[in-house]
């Protein structure tokens, strides 16, 4: 169960009625992502699928405004110009709403909250970000993420590796060359079930973040997926989805 990660669809001013008036006429749209992210989006290794909450999420969006979703696999560097270049029509793949960002790109209301957390060996369970600080332990992250921007808040560029993906990060901290990832918590569980005995979700809670689907600037279709999004919170959709891949909102 994951501490301090709620649902956006516990905030009562998107809890309105539970129909869209939205119809996107069947379209087809390309959805980015970075599908190296598990339990957001990754490839199922059995079937080539594309899985993940990002997936059920809109796909229960596309449900309620007439749409279909179609995942396209995008490195995360690169996926917002990837965006604005027109290659798919949104991007779902955990990303974390800022002020910089809505310069250039438009977020649907947040569909959750989720705050970053430090996944360690087992071995180093009980370090903290004092002593990453005072001993000069490197930390992890994902190259252009919140998480890399907190990351350098905390110890300063030198004591920060980034990698292309948090995959990379991962295999890092495996092998010994990094002492921590920093993550979100959504996604450090996941890799701490994956790695049980051997890595775990070691510090908690350090910032929130709201998470967003994203649209090129002035794209009318975000305006219909807020509408599904909302509906799917209030008809308790987006609930669901939080207890299937995490077992709670709390």
């Amino acid at each position: 169960m994951i501490k301090r990660f709620f649902s956006a669809a516990t905030f009562a001013m998107f809890m309105f009625g539970t129909a869209s008036a939205a119809d996107l006429g069947g379209k087809v749209l390309k959805v980015g992502s970075d599908t190296t992210y598990p339990p957001m989006e990754t490839v199922d290794p059995a079937t080539g699928q594309i899985v993940g909450f990002d997936v059920d999420l809109v796909n229960a969006i596309c449900a309620k405004i007439n749409c279909k979703a179609e995942f396209v696999t995008t490195a995360w560097d690169g996926i917002f110009g990837a965006l604005q270049q027109g290659s798919f029509d949104l991007v779902a793949s955990g990303v974390s709403i800022t002020d910089e960002r809505k310069q250039t790109m438009d977020f649907t209301e947040p569909y959750l909250i989720v705050s970053q957390a430090v996944l360690l060996r087992v071995a180093d369970e009980g370090l903290t970000i004092d002593e990453f600080k005072t001993k000069g332990y490197k930390l992890a992250a994902q190259t252009a993420t919140t998480n890399a921007t907190l990351a350098e808040e905390l110890l300063g560029r030198d004591n920060v590796a980034l990698y292309d993906t948090f995959t990379g990060a991962v295999v890092a901290l495996k092998n010994g060359d990094v002492k921590g990832v920093i993550i979100d918590g959504t996604s450090a569980a996941a890799y701490g079930k994956e790695f049980a005995g051997e890595l775990v979700v070691g510090i908690k809670g350090l910032k929130s973040d709201p998470l967003g689907l994203v649209f090129k600037k002035g794209d009318e279709r975000r305006d219909a997926f807020n509408e599904g999004l909302k509906a799917i919170k209030a008809d308790g959709t987006v609930d669901k989805l939080v207890a299937k891949y995490w077992g709670s909102a709390n």
